[in-house]
Order: structure tokens, then sequence, then C-alpha cells
């Protein structure tokens, strides 16, 4: 898990949402802003259709917060809020192993496109 200085209140969320520059993989969407703290800080949301019960939310929740671990300290000029946002038509379950491969996936990606190397 990701320390609180590090992950997005909901007040914050809201704010990214309305002043957002958006980044588009097949089953999460990206929107970032940028801002004046020291760190870049994450959030994501997991609608109820995407998930079956709240033990999967979690799970995936868990899974993209070490997932963004260790980009939190990347050497950027610039830092942003960034949250994720997993389709609607995105079915999430941990049981099923591709389904994990495929969030993972997704994940990584869209971290490749907003902090090139």
């Amino acid at each position: 898990m990701l320390k609180k200085a590090y992950r997005l209140k909901e007040n914050e969320v809201k704010k990214v949402l309305k002043y957002k520059k958006p980044f588009f993989s097949y089953g999460v969407n990206a929107n970032i802003t940028k801002t004046y703290n020291n760190s870049n800080r994450f959030a994501i949301i997991i609608s109820g259709k995407c998930v079956k019960n709240n033990v999967n939310r979690v799970f995936f929740r868990r899974k993209f917060y070490n997932l963004v671990k260790k980009d939190l300290f990347l050497k950027n000029n610039s830092f942003f809020d960034i949250v994720f946002i997993v389709k609607k038509e995105k079915i999430l379950d941990k049981k099923d192993l591709e389904s994990i491969k495929l969030f993972e996936k997704d994940i990584r990606f869209l971290i490749k496109k907003i902090f090139p190397l």
C-alpha cells in the first residue's frame, strides 16, 4: 500500500477529473493534472459494475498501489496528480489470471505514456 501522502483524497480526485488531461488504454483511463507538491500522487476508481464484490475491488486496488509504488520517485521536473478509472465494460476477477494480467498491462502502459523515459 501507498502512504497517505501519495494518495489523493476525494475532493482532490474531483479536482483532477475537472481539470484533466486524459490518457487512454484498452481497459483503463488515466486523468492527470500538474501539482505543486514534491511527489506524484495516485488514485484509482473501480466501479461496482467492474467487480462482483468488494473483495475483488480491494484486491485490484492493492495490486494497483503496488504497481505504481516504484513510479513515485521518478526524476522529473514536474509532478502530477493521477486518477486511473477502470472502464465499465472491463470485468475484473481475482481468480481469473487473464484479468489480472490485462489489468497490470494497462496500468504499466499508461504509466509509460505519462512518464516517458
